[in-house]
């Protein structure tokens, strides 16, 4: 079985094999950019692996893989847009480079051309399913986010419901093409399943730590990007969860201004959280979710010798924040 390294140049060589050198430039260009900026590869990743760790061969889910990838692409130009993000992997976001209205449009042949590498699956019926249910949840979790940001009181339930929507279902979604390929039972789809949903939300949950208490070098954006947008954020949601009067106080003051030094509202925002102990707080809930998706992959009825490479991809995944 492949490791997520030899998964990951693989994917990147049949990437690059895509011919984007088409017109009119100024939509296809941004394709090509978006693409080559890189990324983790982690939904096509785990899509492999799914496909490896229940008997097929790689190259049967790779179209499968390659359209999740440009498909996830896709989704990140539209939510640059929405979230008014404007780095992306370290580099300029696609509606910066170019404008809003080019990102757009981008975006939309993006999600064409993942549908047309989906269409070359194995198990197409079943595929295409569990594509399009995928893709559907991510926009209803996308509006949820949306939702939030003129909802005051937005709770943590409420909060996780969304990123399992708008993040984790994608992830368990390409574990589930994966099996589905291999002609793996229902009951094993089921499993895979939960363990991309369990990853996918301890995945999202990180993303928000580091969002305020990572390293701008491995995180890739700036840092406090969350705070100075007023995000929703599971940081947020349970700081104001559990501030006293004085806490609360500060927080609807730094939440209302409208004019403010981004650095300091941050460090502002960050020494509540630090009261609040609002860091050990989102560690232990995503080792939670890391402890569930190890349970369900235990699960899964697959040799444990085959399930090591997927469990060494997740355990990987642990070291970004611990």
């Amino acid at each position: 079985m492949h490791n997520d390294k030899e998964f990951l140049v693989i994917i990147n060589n049949s990437l690059d094999k895509i011919s984007l050198d088409k017109q009119p430039e100024n939509l296809y260009a941004p394709i090509e950019y978006s693409i080559e900026v890189g990324g983790k590869r982690i939904r096509p990743i785990l899509c492999l692996m799914a496909a490896e760790l229940f008997g097929a061969k790689y190259q049967e889910a790779l179209n499968a893989a390659l359209g999740i990838e440009i498909f996830h692409n896709f989704t990140l130009l539209h939510d640059d847009i929405m979230d008014k993000s404007n780095m992306r992997r370290g580099k300029p976001s696609v509606h910066c480079q170019w404008n809003e209205n080019i990102a757009l449009l981008s975006g939309d042949a993006m999600s064409v051309i993942a549908y047309k590498y989906i269409s070359e699956s194995k198990n197409l019926k079943e595929i295409l399913n569990v594509f399009s249910d995928t893709a559907l949840k991510i926009c209803e979790g996308q509006q949820y986010d949306m939702d939030f940001e003129k909802t005051d009181n937005v709770s943590v339930e409420q909060y996780l419901n969304m990123i399992e929507l708008k993040t984790a279902v994608l992830i368990a979604g390409s574990l589930v093409i994966g099996a589905v390929t291999a002609n793996a039972s229902k009951e094993d789809q089921d499993k895979i399943y939960e363990f991309g949903k369990n990853l996918g939300l301890a995945f999202q949950l990180q993303d928000d730590y580091l969002d305020t208490y990572g390293d701008i070098e491995k995180f890739g954006k700036p840092i406090g990007g969350d705070i100075v947008a007023n995000k929703k954020t599971f940081l947020l949601i349970k700081a104001l969860e559990l501030a006293n009067d004085e806490l609360i106080n500060s927080l609807s003051y730094w939440l209302k201004l409208e004019k403010f030094n981004k650095e300091e509202k941050i460090s502002a925002i960050r020494d509540i959280y630090n009261k609040l102990g609002i860091a050990d707080i989102s560690k232990n809930l995503i080792n939670h979710y890391f402890s569930k998706a190890e349970k369900s992959l235990n699960s899964v009825n697959v040799s444990a010798d085959r399930k090591k490479v997927l469990e060494d991809f997740y355990k990987s995944m642990i070291y970004r924040v611990f």
